[in-house]
């Protein structure tokens, strides 16, 4: 009964709350601004949302092919299409459970390429060390040139970065002793763990194993360079978001990089999110919110559409084997 308490929450919670997030976001803004937020939506200038889903695809591509880089040293070497098909089935599971796409994805890799699961999602454990680097270094030189914006965002909407650093700090610590714990003991539950963590260990230490260290840096710059791309055209689809300074556009790209990370996949939290935060740089609510459901989803619809056809070939590409 737990159990399933605890993963109906994990589940349905975060999209339960995007969906009132929406619900009450619209229902608290006047006639006349829905009808401007559902206008802009309608008049959104299609090449540049088009342009955007290209940039998208392409940091896709370029997390698939950098994930070799990180399996080559265990001995694997998987096929770029399974590699792709692997990443976009993971970030479908995410729309639908939070952080469940990671371990999907080790699964799918492991299934058609014969990965060891414990590997494979060692190496992702990588990825993401990797991208939480280009995350900070971005949210620093956000803060360097817009700190008095986002501070006044984050208090005006209680968030405290301070909190969730030492959150983390916290897990970590309590991460540390629980394998200490689990390093002493001789329980054969524990024996297995110890099995499992040290095969992930393996796959982490991939990144310091790896031989082609530049390719793999070149392709992470690679992929968050098409994140900023694939935010910033998004500007020239709405009229109200054309003149949005650069210093508008990192403090919007930083505060909707963590609200995604709040619902499955952003749902009520981004566009909600992008109105607010964009109101600090002269642009309107309904055209902000506009530009937040813009981009999350077009976004969105291309994970949906790429993903659901990964699940299909996936079989299909690999039934010879």
């Amino acid at each position: 009964m737990k159990k399933k308490l605890l993963r109906f929450s994990k589940t349905f919670l975060p999209l339960l709350l995007g969906v009132f997030l929406i619900w009450y976001s619209l229902s608290s803004a006047t006639p006349a601004e829905r009808e401007e937020l559902w206008n802009n939506i309608l008049l959104a200038d299609q090449k540049w949302v088009i342009l955007s889903v290209f940039f998208g695809i392409l940091s896709h591509l370029s997390r698939a092919y950098r994930w070799k880089f990180l399996l080559e040293p265990l001995g694997y070497k998987p096929q770029l299409a399974n590699s792709f098909m692997a990443v976009m089935v993971g970030y479908l599971a995410n729309l639908g459970v939070p952080r469940s796409g990671e371990v999907l994805r080790g699964a799918t890799i492991s299934s058609y390429e014969k990965v060891p699961f414990d590997k494979a999602f060692g190496t992702i454990v990588s990825e993401r060390i990797a991208d939480l680097a280009m995350v900070l270094l971005i949210s620093t030189f956000g803060f360097l040139i817009q700190t008095e914006g986002l501070i006044n965002y984050f208090q005006d909407n209680d968030i405290n970065p301070f909190i969730s650093i030492g959150i983390f700090l916290l897990l970590i610590i309590i991460g540390v002793a629980l394998l200490n714990l689990v390093r002493r003991s001789s329980h054969p539950l524990m024996v297995k763990i110890k099995d499992f963590a040290r095969g992930l260990l393996e796959g982490m230490r991939s990144i310091v194993r790896m031989k082609k260290k530049k390719e793999f840096i070149f392709h992470t710059i690679f992929i968050w360079t098409m994140y900023l791309l694939m935010f910033y055209v998004i500007k020239f689809a709405i009229p109200e978001t054309h003149s949005l300074s650069m210093a508008g556009f990192m403090a919007a790209f930083i505060v909707g990089t963590f609200a995604i990370t709040t619902t499955n996949g952003g749902i009520g939290v981004y566009p909600i999110a992008m109105g607010a935060v964009l109101l600090l740089f002269g642009i309107n609510q309904p055209a902000g919110e506009a530009f937040g459901w813009i981009m999350w989803g077009s976004q969105t619809l291309m994970v949906v559409i790429l993903g659901g056809l990964s699940f299909l070939f996936l079989p299909l590409y690999n039934q010879k084997k």
